[in-house]
């Protein structure tokens, strides 16, 4: 059933909830009762497990007797607090609930209907396959055109640990997976470490060749998690399911929660992630319960403009920064075989296309860029890794451009002599990478955000350091200011909005593919 054959409501219901009703018919009709619960929750439930939200904000208050409540931001965690752990039992509930969290359209707090169920207690390969089923149907009542992306926890936790990847340094090296970077990967392994999980950053045309491009890892554990997500797979196939599947080992979480499979679902003409969901043991466990689980959800919000979108074209949307960076970005494409004459014409357009080779570039401020690659009006971009470090946008870094060279340093007059024993006063229009920094160090810092004429700051006495920015540190030098310390490296980075990237796949690799041999003449 789509929304198309949903016609009760006479044109009254908004698209959404044309889809939550389909949905709801969906589960029930596949044996999951509906979970109706409160709108209030005890803060502690979330203030214990706030890596499992989707988002960080908590809107919370006091009740009639003090106790501090939440105004439930999500709807998995109830359901696991009031199910039981009884042998042999398996419990199937479906929900539609309002949430109240950040939305990821508008970056503010919003009242979401969210749908979705989960199957707990005594689960096996039968139920993830129900599940993971459902999740497919689900994405098939918003839209004709969608794609699962599949993973499986299980399998890159037990390739780390092949690669003897500490704890440490998992995250990190979780972060490249998930961003497809093979660049930032590299940065943190090197060897039989490298060569190990490499694969799992890599696009692959079928589940089939993104499995059999594991076969030379032997590990016990390794081979029965990938022998579980291929018999899984099968069986979606055989349901019909083939067009519709992605292999992708990009679907990561740093969480310990999940321990099985895990799954994004996007839906063409959406920017974000429609659905995701997968196996939490490991949230069970921590939550002090001994059955498992697996369940999804239907971010709603995400779908509520789609019957206003046009069906998505065969261009490729590219969003370059002005400048002399998004010059020597266009040169690039334009030598790896992706021109457009019309952006080299003396005019004052923003937005170049050709229609043979069907690519279309638009300029935007180079602060921009991320947000138009993430929010799905393009589908790759250019960015500065001091962007993607400072706003940490939801995207795939595809490649490292080797262009715009700089690095983020610590400067300060020169002279300047450090006093632990007092807070430091940070100028920067950095402001997460300064806190981040500082914070691996302990220091105690006072972040002073400005947007320009940084060198000012401490020669006036504003601050005592700066992080900024530097390419040849001529400016520093003029200002009687010089780096007393390096935070990262900075380079240019090819970026992909992740939705994009499911559907337009075979095109952005082949862009990808043809600006890393640019990149290594």
């Amino acid at each position: 059933m789509t929304i198309d054959n949903f016609n009760v409501d006479g044109g009254i219901l908004k698209y959404e909830e044309k889809a939550d009703l389909s949905l709801r018919a969906l589960f029930a009709r596949a044996g999951y009762s509906k979970f109706k619960m409160s709108k209030f929750e005890e803060y502690d439930l979330y203030s214990k497990n706030k890596d499992f939200l989707v988002s960080d904000g908590v809107i919370t208050f006091n009740d009639t007797n003090g106790k501090l409540l939440a105004l439930k931001p999500d709807v998995t965690l109830s359901i696991i607090k009031n199910s039981r752990d009884e042998a042999g039992r398996v419990e199937k509930y479906y929900y539609s609930e309002n949430v109240y969290r950040i939305s990821e359209s508008s970056h503010s707090y919003k009242e979401i209907l969210q749908t979705g169920l989960e199957c707990i207690g005594d689960i096996g390969e039968d139920e993830t396959y129900e599940v993971t089923k459902l999740a497919l149907e689900s994405l098939g009542v918003l839209s004709k055109s969608y794609t699962l992306s599949i993973s499986s926890a299980a399998l890159v936790n037990s390739i780390l640990d092949c690669a003897a990847v500490s704890s440490e340094k998992r995250p990190e090296v979780i972060e490249a997976i998930a961003d497809k970077s093979r660049d930032l990967l590299a940065g943190l392994v090197d060897g039989e470490a490298f060569r190990l999980i490499a694969p799992l950053t890599e696009y692959y045309k079928s589940p089939k060749e993104a499995l059999a491009a594991l076969d030379g890892i032997t590990d016990p554990k390794v081979t029965e998690a990938k022998n579980e997500l291929s018999r899984l797979i099968e069986r979606l196939c055989s349901e019909g399911f083939g067009s519709n599947i992605r292999l992708d080992y990009s679907v990561v979480s740093s969480a310990g929660y999940y321990s099985g499979v895990i799954f994004k679902g996007f839906i063409d003409g959406v920017g974000t992630r429609a659905l995701s969901g997968g196996r939490y043991d490991g949230l069970m466990k921590r939550m002090g319960r001994a059955s498992k689980a697996i369940g999804f959800a239907v971010y709603l919000d995400t779908v509520e403009r789609l019957e206003d979108e046009t069906d998505a074209d065969a261009f490729i949307n590219v969003a370059l920064p002005k400048g002399r960076l998004g010059e020597q970005v266009y040169g690039m494409f334009e030598a790896a075989g992706f021109e457009c004459p019309s952006i080299r014409e003396p005019n004052r357009k923003l937005i170049f296309e050709n229609t043979e080779k069907k690519i279309r570039y638009f300029w935007v401020k180079p602060s921009d860029v991320a947000i138009y690659v993430e929010r799905g009006a393009a589908d790759v971009g250019v960015a500065g890794k001091d962007i993607l470090l400072e706003y940490s946008p939801d995207v795939y870094e595809l490649l490292d451009l080797n262009i715009g060279k700089c690095r983020m340093a610590v400067a300060a007059k020169n002279g300047f002599v450090d006093d632990p024993s007092r807070t430091l006063r940070v100028a920067t229009k950095f402001s997460e990478i300064a806190k981040k920094f500082y914070a691996g160090k302990c220091r105690d810092i006072d972040i002073i955000h400005l947007n320009g004429s940084i060198e000012i700051a401490p020669i006036l006495g504003l601050s005592d350091v700066i992080v900024d920015i530097v390419e040849t540190g001529k400016t520093l030098l003029e200002n009687d200011l010089s780096p007393i310390e390096d935070i990262v490296d900075i380079s240019a980075r090819l970026i992909s909005n992740k939705a994009s990237y499911s559907f337009k796949s075979e095109k952005i690799e082949k862009i990808r593919k043809a600006l890393e041999l640019e990149v290594k003449k």
